[in-house]
């Protein structure tokens, strides 16, 4: 195999960020103020729930699963902070509270996914699929229609700053430490070795089911937090809210270079996978094409985003099979 390509194979995160790159100068080029802090400020405020959900959706995909309630739990995530908070009489202690409502949430629907799919061994893909049916009609029991509202102080914080840097800054920092965190952790080798080869890794002792409801667990946890950060862009409850984040999560996912075989793959990838669908959004809204083409135009550019680390890793395929 071709130096360069060898180096890719095993770093396919590196094909991302150079679409990422592109985009990003090309973007520039349609959008002079671009790179204004104000601008940055806003990009990343709206990237940022995919990106976080997309950290999730790729422990689950490393395992080999899917999760496609990922959109439903952040709807019922919203609708459970937005509630708590304001029985509780929405000042600062209803705030934290309600947000520990949420993330409870989120941790639940991920636990309850992962014992239906891991324990008892239902098909992933129509499981999640049947479970946010139910998560998104839980959403709508506790809040009917959209409405409700948050206390300033949670909106202001969330859209504010905090020594002078953007919260949402200090969302994505420590979004990235806890994705090192894991990496440097035995668990994502346990959940890429069940996602690479399910029936080896159980026949070496390792305890598949638990790893793939810890996957699902985080997967739920980061969709809270991704919803957490919607109803600091809303300021209000919605239980149709996120409706598009589970295939979002998935295509950002992909796009970072992890195989939706399992197995391959990484959360920073999955980042700047949610960066580049954000950014080919971008492209395409200030290129001005005619609005009749402008999907078409979106998912070319996607398909080719996605083309670049698909070529790289089946390359890698190859060669391994190759060796064997």
């Amino acid at each position: 195999m071709n130096p360069a390509l060898r180096f890719l194979s095993r770093r396919v995160w590196l094909v991302t960020l150079a679409a990422l790159i592109v985009l990003v100068i090309v973007n520039w080029i349609l959008q002079p103020n671009l790179m204004t802090p104000n601008v940055i400020k806003s990009n990343l405020t709206v990237f940022l729930p995919v990106a976080l959900a997309a950290i999730g959706q790729t422990y689950v995909i490393l395992a080999g699963d899917i999760d496609l309630s990922v959109g439903t739990t952040a709807a019922l995530v919203n609708v459970v902070t937005v509630t708590v908070i304001t029985a509780l009489g929405a000042d600062l202690d209803a705030v934290l509270v309600g947000m520990a409502a949420g993330v409870g949430v989120g941790i639940a629907c991920g636990l309850f996914n992962g014992v239906l799919v891991a324990l008892l061994r239902f098909q992933a893909i129509v499981t999640t699929f049947a479970t946010g049916i139910l998560f998104g009609a839980l959403a709508l029991l506790v809040m009917p229609t959209a409405g409700g509202s948050v206390p300033a102080i949670y909106w202001r914080s969330y859209s504010g700053a905090l020594l002078g840097i953007p919260v949402i800054y200090w969302i994505y920092a420590a979004a990235l430490l806890v994705v090192a965190l894991i990496a440097a952790r035995p668990f994502i080798k346990h959940v890429a070795a069940v996602g690479g080869h399910r029936a080896a890794a159980f026949q070496t002792g390792l305890r598949t089911a638990r790893v793939r409801i810890g996957a699902y667990v985080l997967c739920g946890l980061f969709s809270a937090f991704a919803a957490l950060c919607l109803t600091g862009e809303t300021a209000s409850g919605d239980p149709l809210l996120g409706r598009t984040l589970a295939l979002s999560s998935i295509l950002a996912v992909v796009v970072g270079g992890t195989a939706l075989a399992g197995g391959k793959g990484s959360a920073f990838g999955s980042v700047l996978g949610a960066l580049v669908i954000g950014m080919i959004g971008n492209v395409v809204f200030f290129a001005k094409p005619p609005f009749e083409y402008q999907t078409l135009i979106q998912g070319l550019i996607t398909l080719a985003a996605l083309a670049g680390g698909v070529f790289i890793a089946r390359r890698q395929d190859s060669r391994g099979r190759g060796l064997a």
